[in-house]
């Protein structure tokens, strides 16, 4: 199932994509029921799951999917987590170690925008650069779960663009060597366009994924390169945290972002950017 939010008329709603940029089936009007909010829904658990299915089996409510505007999958989660370094190419490429654990660092929920917003340019940084990632969505609570169990709480995988402000996140002596604020501005986390459940791809761990900047393909890999793949993710923060449905946690990047090139490359205003993964979708912005 591919799930969306969508703004019709200035209501935000849930839907369906009968397929992928197709048109959406309007869960919230056929079943007063489904919440218009994409964390409450995926808190129901499987109940919704269910009620969204007989939505869409019974046929109609169906838009056209020019007629809305399909913004962020969710915006309100309580954690939007980030793997730093794991892929192991994207390792090679900066220098460093392959991590024997994963590396952890956030972003916040007023990161998010939507999956074709404009990225504002913020006037902090000279030293922005991107990175396509698979994201997990978490569907229930999550706490010293092992990863033998782990993917029973992963309720899918959207896009995000890892947006990433490197003079404030890589530069010796900038903010003391910590990552957030290079990591967590206003819009460093173009997301979507939607949430597609973990029964309905193929194999999570071997989608390809690139990212283009005007056109031009600057990453392409495959998530068969992670190097601590979902269920390890899950299993290694919840030792530490609680997870909770509609959590994030974006798994990294492949080789080939802006700062590790020879020469650096850097978004500039005007640029667009396109992240995009396989059976899932991908996010278009325009830096401004």
């Amino acid at each position: 199932m591919r799930l969306v939010q969508f703004e019709d008329a200035g209501n935000r709603r849930i839907g369906v994509e009968l397929r992928e940029n197709g048109d959406i089936v309007d869960l919230c009007k056929a079943n007063p029921n489904i919440p218009n909010d994409m964390r409450s829904f995926i808190e129901g658990g499987n109940a919704m799951l269910s009620a969204a299915k007989s939505v869409v089996d019974g046929g109609g409510n169906i838009l056209k999917r020019e007629t809305v505007k399909v913004v962020a999958p969710i915006y309100n989660p309580d954690k939007v987590l980030c793997i730093g370094m794991n892929y192991t190419d994207h390792c090679i490429e900066q220098n460093a170690p392959v991590p024997e654990v994963p590396v952890i660092f956030n972003k916040f929920p007023s990161c998010i925008i939507g999956p074709t917003d404009d990225l504002i340019y913020p006037e902090e940084t000279k030293e922005l650069d991107w990175e396509v990632e698979l994201t997990v969505v978490v569907g229930k609570d999550a706490k010293k779960v092992s990863e033998s169990e782990a993917m029973d709480y992963i309720f899918g995988y959207t896009v995000a663009h890892d947006v990433s402000a490197r003079d404030w996140q890589l530069k010796p002596g900038v903010n003391g060597g910590q990552w957030v604020i290079g990591k967590a501005m206003d819009g460093f986390c173009p997301l979507g366009p939607a949430i597609v459940t973990k029964e309905a791809l193929s194999d999570p761990h071997n989608l390809g994924l690139r990212c283009k900047v005007n056109g031009v393909t600057k990453q392409d890999s495959s998530t068969n390169q992670l190097i601590h793949k979902s269920a390890a993710c899950v299993a290694f923060v919840s030792r530490f945290m609680t997870l909770k449905a509609g959590d994030l946690i974006l798994t990294g990047t492949p080789p080939g972002v802006g700062v590790f090139r020879k020469p650096q490359e850097f978004l500039k205003k005007g640029d667009v950017v396109e992240c995009e993964i396989d059976e899932i979708g991908k996010v278009v912005n325009k830096i401004v």
